[in-house]
């Protein structure tokens, strides 16, 4: 734009107008271009939401399967509790010494009889004992009396 002595010159005027319009139509090519750019990434972004959906639900399935486990283990914990209240504030750990002849008797009976009670009685009370004994001394049960 050439300025001269306060008239314009209607040649350059045309020029501009003509520049202006060419620039209009470059700018507007590459909004389109970029438009079209732009359109192809809508379905690049749904992928990547499918990919962090299934991501959520697997690890909404860890967390739930983790809060079952602790429920399963409050749920034990308070069976503990419950036992340690009826027998008394201690978690049976002890065991009366009636109690334990009982169930070598029903031990030894139980031997017995796999052998059609032709075995020798004494052997099977004997075999009964040891194994109720190794049975409470891995359970921690003290025979009391």
């Amino acid at each position: 734009m050439a300025k001269t002595t306060g008239k314009t010159n209607p040649a350059t005027i045309a020029g501009v107008a003509a520049e202006k319009k060419t620039t209009k139509k470059r700018t507007t090519k590459k909004k389109v271009a970029a438009k079209k750019t732009v359109a192809k990434k809508p379905g690049a972004k749904k992928a990547v939401a499918k990919k962090t959906a299934q991501k959520k639900t697997a690890a909404t399935r860890k967390k739930v399967a983790a809060g079952k486990k602790v429920a399963a283990k409050k749920k034990a914990a308070a069976k503990k509790k419950a036992a340690v209240k009826a027998s008394g504030g201690q978690a049976m750990r002890r065991m009366s010494g009636q109690e334990r002849h009982q169930l070598i008797a029903e031990a030894a009976y139980l031997r017995s009889e796999a052998q059609g009670f032709f075995g020798d009685p004494c052997e099977d009370w004997l075999f009964a004992e040891a194994e109720i004994d190794a049975r409470l001394s891995r359970a921690g049960i003290k025979v009391v009396g």
